[in-house]
C-alpha cells in the first residue's frame, strides 16, 4: 500500500507542475489520506508491539 501512497505523490506533483489545479487537489487529497491512514497504522503497530514485549 506504500506503493499507493508514492504513486499519488508523484501525480500530484506532476499534476502541480503542469497546473491542473482540480486534479492536484484530488490527487493530493488522496495522497494526504493514505498518508494519516499509514502514520495511523504504524503508531498501532509501535503500541501494539512495545505492549507484547513488555509482556514476556
Amino acid at each position: 500500500m506504500l506503493n499507493w501512497t508514492l504513486t499519488f505523490l508523484i501525480l500530484a506533483l506532476v499534476a502541480a507542475v503542469l497546473g491542473f489545479s482540480s486534479l492536484a487537489g484530488s490527487v493530493g487529497a488522496i495522497g494526504q489520506i493514505l498518508f494519516f491512514v499509514f502514520l495511523f497504522l504504524l503508531v498501532v503497530s509501535a503500541l501494539t508491539r512495545v505492549l507484547r514485549d513488555h509482556d514476556t
